[in-house]
């Protein structure tokens, strides 16, 4: 008892924040817009291809848009389907009967101080899981500029997320007391970016085609629960040669001239190489890979700009770390890879996972390469055209009531919402800072009075129905000022031809994923539709955590502890999902109900950091250079330069900004300044350091690439500082800064 030391407070929001150390990455948006004949309630359209031909006089296009966020990150994905026959729009290429594509992209970063994390490493276009509230927002906004062409029924929502983004966008009370308060900043700032890069795909879209092309990805992933995986049947396990999913599946999109646009693909692995210890808001290995391929693509552009969009994005990757070398005790080497995840001497959190690289960052180039290697491979090697009619079906659902037929006589049900002991505990890529342990099945006197003393009792009924999970929040009896956790969720799923979007709200583990998938893919055969390719596509429009097999959770280590609804969520979910394909089977869609719509909260937890006026030190002025470059570089040397800083979340208050920083190469021939670098590129890096009263700095760095010219160069900085003026309300005001020239020479 001597070690609790923490209020009960304290111990409180430190407990809650164990679980937002994830979030986001960037947009990919498929707005798909059809025309043509429609047979049994199939749109024709989607991405690409060939759907039947338009008839002659038809008013409904065909076609669609992709969009997402650049290179550096992968955030939200919004898919979009055709929109129904009830609802024509103009005919937007007349001669023309295939797919239109259209990609943008859009920064949506939003609050990156006073928040979770605070400095940048890459921006995120967009960032961010795409959650309810940032969903019915969205809904909203395309129904004012579009009409009826872009609904719910026609718009997934997709993060393939990162754990370096800004938090606080979350109408949820868990997630908002985690987050330390709702940011309407990074909330506006989302939508925004979101709208954005719709608008833009929406204007781009041309006409065009898709290719399908998978294969397996060696070496950038283990599972990071392989002792709940052994809990899955043995003959189940049998079938397959890794417990990992290792394929990737990507879309390649081209014009009709056969010139790129754009790629999607999916594949399973945590967003995880740069560990808890990072501060700096980036969008990980998948972002890099991103990262990467779009700076092959649009040569002579900056991070985040040019025509080409890549979007790396999630699949069933509950249980998968890309932390390659596994879990070691840190202050012994000994390995951690137990049920408990802890070792000998410090407990849990001595057991860390280490990525392939020499330190984090190092670890997320790696995987991220071996990633954008594969997709390399098969966008290059893709030749299976896809062709055929799209369509979509959508519902809401209650999860917290949701009877599961386990066989042809016993029913199981789900579960309001809760929160498993082991869920504090976090993983062997992240753990938890209050000493819990992986794989606990017995609650603990002191945390359940603790609980009991602040939020009250869990009742018998939530208790009964979660077991064998030792209920450590029951989130889902606590309304107080908002419910804690979704009761409503999306369920959906999109086709292209032989093609299958399953959208799903949560994170899968593999073998989750695996079963979900099957059954899906058994349900269109047994309705007419055979062999059709499946791809889980996880965290769409709604966040619920994780989804384990009904084994897997009877282990309750980190996943199952963390999947809300209980042992038969994912026997929930294939139930509901079956109703969904067979529904676009059977040209029945219009028959299914839309389910209880979610709710939207305007009374929110306000951020628990305050807004406070900048200030420059007595005779400087915001951006005046404290510690200037040095006069010389070699390449693989850092430039470091010191600037009097202000908040940088003033900045997500105006949507115009750009960048924090350019690095910038003087051109002799032109007598001009190019940028060559912006704070989206993987070579710099934003630090804001805070001080008392509203006194702070920022440094930014160069990390000087093997590839950089010599020549001269300059780093320019671009904030903006909060001033008020007596009984005046606050003013955000733009300044910007350069650093003194240096010279990038070969040798010294």
């Amino acid at each position: 008892m001597a070690k609790r030391t923490f209020s009960t407070f304290e111990t409180f929001l430190i407990f809650l924040l164990v679980m937002m150390t994830g979030v986001t990455v960037a947009l990919l948006s498929l707005l798909f817009i059809t025309s043509g004949t429609i047979e049994n309630n199939k749109d024709s359209g989607f991405l690409t291809t060939q759907s039947p031909p338009a008839t002659q006089g038809s008013s409904t296009p065909q076609g669609s848009t992709l969009t997402q966020g650049p290179a550096d990150t992968q955030g939200p994905t919004a898919t979009q389907a055709s929109p129904t026959p009830s609802t024509p729009e103009p005919t937007l290429f007349q001669n023309f009967s295939g797919y239109h594509i259209g990609v943008g992209r859009a920064d949506c970063t939003g609050q990156v101080a006073d928040i979770n994390l605070t400095n940048t490493f890459t921006l995120l276009y967009p960032s961010c899981f795409i959650f309810v509230s940032s969903f019915l927002k969205v809904l909203n906004r395309l129904q004012s500029k579009y009409g009826s062409l872009y609904r719910r029924d026609n718009v997934i929502l997709s993060g393939t997320h990162t754990h370096s983004g800004p938090a606080g966008y979350f109408q949820y009370t868990t997630f908002v007391l985690a987050s330390e308060g709702f940011s309407n900043r990074t909330f506006e700032y989302m939508v925004n970016g979101i709208m954005k890069s719709i608008e833009i795909a929406h204007t781009n879209m041309k006409p065009g085609k898709i290719f399908i092309n998978k294969g397996n990805v060696d070496g950038a992933q283990i599972n990071r629960s392989p002792t709940s995986y052994l809990w899955n049947p043995l003959s189940e396990r049998a079938r397959y040669s890794s417990n990992t999913d290792k394929e990737m599946l990507l879309l390649k999109m081209v014009d009709l001239n056969g010139d790129d646009l754009g790629l999607i693909s999916w594949f399973a692995i945590h967003p995880v190489s740069m560990n808890n210890s990072n501060h700096l808001v980036n969008s990980d290995n998948m972002g890099y890979a991103s990262y990467l391929f779009e700076q092959e693509k649009n040569k002579g552009y900056l991070p985040g700009q040019g025509p080409y969009v890549a979007a790396f994005a999630s699949s069933n990757l509950g249980d998968v770390s890309p932390n390659t070398l596994g879990p070691s005790c840190i202050n012994t080497g000994e390995s951690c890879d137990n049920a408990n995840s802890t070792c000998p001497i410090g407990g849990p959190s001595m057991c860390i996972a280490m990525g392939p690289g020499q330190d984090m960052f190092n670890s997320t180039q790696i995987i991220g390469r071996i990633i954008y290697e594969k997709a390399k491979e098969l966008y290059a090697s893709a030749s299976q055209e896809v062709t055929g009619p799209l369509a979509s079906a959508h519902q809401w659902v209650n999860m917290t009531d949701v009877t599961v037929w386990l066989n042809s006589t016993h029913t199981g049900k789900t579960c309001k919402p809760a929160l498993g002991y082991s869920f504090a505990a976090g993983t062997i890529d992240g753990f938890g800072s209050l000493n819990f342990t992986q794989g606990t099945t017995v609650g603990d006197p002191f945390w359940d009075s603790l609980r009991d003393q602040i939020l009250g009792k869990p009742s018998e009924e939530i208790k009964e129905c979660q077991k064998p999970k030792p209920i450590l929040l029951h989130t889902g009896e606590l309304s107080k000022p908002n419910p804690w956790h979704p009761d409503i969720v999306d369920v959906q799923i999109i086709t292209l031809g032989f093609f299958a979007i399953a959208a799903v709200p949560g994170e899968f583990t593999t073998m989750s994923g695996r079963r979900f998938r099957e059954a899906i893919q058994e349900e269109f055969a047994t309705y007419g539709m055979p062999n059709m390719t499946v791809v889980v596509s996880g965290l769409c429009n709604v966040y619920t955590h994780y989804i384990t097999t009904y084994e897997e959770y009877q282990a309750q280590r980190y996943e199952a502890a963390s999947t809300i609804y209980g042992p038969h969520t994912l026997s929930a979910y294939i139930q509901l999902f079956k109703v969904l394909a067979k529904a676009i089977a059977t040209g029945t869609v219009a028959n299914l109900s839309t389910g209880p719509e979610p709710p939207f909260f305007k009374q929110l937890i306000n951020t628990l950091i305050p807004d406070i006026v900048d200030r420059a030190p007595t005779g400087k002025h915001f951006g005046d250079v404290l510690q200037p470059a040095n006069p010389t570089y070699r390449m693989g040397e850092v430039v470091e330069v010191v600037f009097v800083g202000a908040n940088p979340k003033n900045s997500a208050e105006i949507l115009t900004h750009q960048t924090f920083l350019t690095v910038e190469k003087y051109e002799a021939t032109s007598a001009t300044w190019q940028i060559v670098h912006n704070d989206a590129s993987w070579e710099t890096r934003f630090y804001w350091h805070k001080g008392l009263l509203g006194y702070s700095n920022t440094t930014i760095q160069w990390h000087i690439p093997d590839s950089a010219q010599p020549g001269i160069y300059r780093i320019r900085y671009f904030g903006h500082s909060r001033k008020q003026d007596l009984l005046k309300a606050a003013v955000i005001v733009s300044f910007e800064s350069t650093s003194s020239t240096f010279e990038v020479v070969t040798a010294l």
